[in-house]
């Protein structure tokens, strides 16, 4: 795969070409690249993709907080997974978004030999959002490419996209996210050293260090995987403020329990991938009931990660 992050650097030719925030990769995401990469492929193209980063809301719209589904570098992955051939990821300012849909389309052509463009239904780009599908369109007649426009992906009636995924996720409903996204989600981050109330009440947890930027579900206690070097294991993973332990309000810390797993991880980067939520963070009277509650979870994960 090649890997651009400016315009100037390209010299394609006959691309197929779709553009977009591509955020989470989730199935609708997954159902473009797919076909488009098939027909490219067939007709002897290369498929590239161009994305942007920062995400054009958090320029735009002001968006602030935790909000990626997905990171830069985990994103350009699943579009190698996917059989993409290039991905330009672009950073996204506002001199970028002040071009003119037209010079923007004029480069991409001369710059990749533009052959077809791939878009969502709703896809604008250019100053003020002039390139709607019926410009992009004509601009294509004008340079010489083709316009594919794809129809939104639906599961249950309800149109797949990165913004309903970040509101499931935001009410704790990974499970759901998980049919949206086609695969469940998954954090990566740093195994940092905690305060090792877990190791003393024999229960001992790794505290992992996030991307600031990369969104949590909702505070709970979750069942899931965790990755290590290709291996999952089973574990109880906790997303909150540990109010039993904090009397004020404290940062949301992301700790995981592995079932069954005694190696030391310090230092090490792993993955926590969400399966189902088991309940909701909550204080508890003395460590004797947090410890009996977590026994509990432990056992509704182990139902719940069966076969």
């Amino acid at each position: 795969m090649q890997l651009y992050e400016s315009l100037e650097d390209i010299s394609l030719s006959e691309t197929w070409l779709t553009i977009g925030s591509y955020d989470g990769i989730h199935r609708g995401h997954q159902a473009i690249l797919q076909r488009m990469v098939s027909l490219a492929h067939t007709a002897g193209s290369p498929a590239a993709v161009l994305t942007f980063f920062p995400h054009p809301g958090a320029v735009l719209r002001g968006v602030t907080g935790p909000f990626y589904l997905t990171s830069p570098e985990e994103k350009i992955r699943r579009m190698e997974d996917l059989g993409v051939d290039a991905v330009i990821t672009l950073p996204f300012t506002r001199e970028l978004a002040s071009v003119s849909a037209s010079d923007f389309m004029a480069t991409l052509k001369g710059r990749l030999g533009l052959q077809q463009l791939w878009i969502g239904y709703n896809f604008t780009l250019g100053r003020n959002r002039e390139g709607d599908i019926p410009t992009l369109q004509r601009l294509g007649d004008l340079l010489g490419y083709a316009v594919e426009v794809i129809p939104p992906v639906t599961i249950d009636g309800e149109i797949v996209s990165s913004s309903q995924i970040r509101g499931l996720l935001a009410r704790g409903e990974v499970a759901r996210a998980s049919v949206l996204l086609g695969r469940n989600y998954t954090v990566p981050g740093e195994v940092v050293p905690g305060d090792g109330r877990g190791r003393q009440i024999g229960i001992p947890t790794a505290n992992l260090a996030i991307w600031s930027e990369r969104m949590l579900p909702a505070s709970g206690v979750y069942a899931g995987w965790t990755w290590i070097n290709g291996t999952r294991w089973p574990s109880v993973t906790n997303i909150g403020t540990r109010p039993t332990f904090e009397p004020q309000a404290a940062p949301i810390r992301l700790e995981t329990h592995l079932l069954d797993f005694h190696q030391d991880l310090y230092g090490r980067t792993i993955s926590i991938e969400f399966v189902d939520r088991l309940r909701d963070e909550q204080r508890f009277s003395s460590v004797d009931e947090l410890i009996d509650q977590i026994r509990t979870d432990i056992q509704k994960a182990r139902g719940t990660l069966t076969p």
